[in-house]
């Protein structure tokens, strides 16, 4: 019963962590570009269900304060708002993966890293 408990209560680091690991394994083992991005987006994702857990507190309530309760608790909003900003960098960097993407495979005619890497080698041979 307490590693259950152990599970429920760590929910989402057990999550992030599941995350992480999924995005890691696709970007290791895929040679197609796109889903290399795809999967560096799953891990920028578990990066903010990381940081946004570790701002939450059980039966706290959001950072307004009452002047007529002394015993507020609060979550924690530093967590919140940083993670706004690397929501911003993490789509400038797709959107600039995937602008890079479409020029490669304007070059190539592929966008599969083997196929390209065979083609630079043949280039430089020649």
């Amino acid at each position: 019963m307490e590693i259950l408990r152990g599970i429920v209560d760590n929910i989402n680091y057990i999550g992030a962590l599941t995350l992480f690991v999924i995005g890691l394994y696709t970007v290791l083992t895929h040679a197609n570009l796109l889903k290399k991005v795809i999967g560096i987006n799953i891990m920028e994702t578990s990066i903010f269900l990381f940081f946004v857990s570790i701002g939450y507190l059980r039966s706290a309530e959001s950072p307004i304060i009452d002047p007529t309760r002394a015993d507020q608790v609060f979550v924690n909003p530093l967590p919140s708002a940083l993670i706004l900003t690397g929501i911003v960098v993490a789509l400038s960097v797709t959107v600039y993966s995937l602008s890079l993407i479409i020029k490669i495979y304007e070059e190539y005619g592929t966008i599969d890293l083997n196929e390209i890497m065979e083609m630079r080698g043949n280039l430089s041979d020649g």
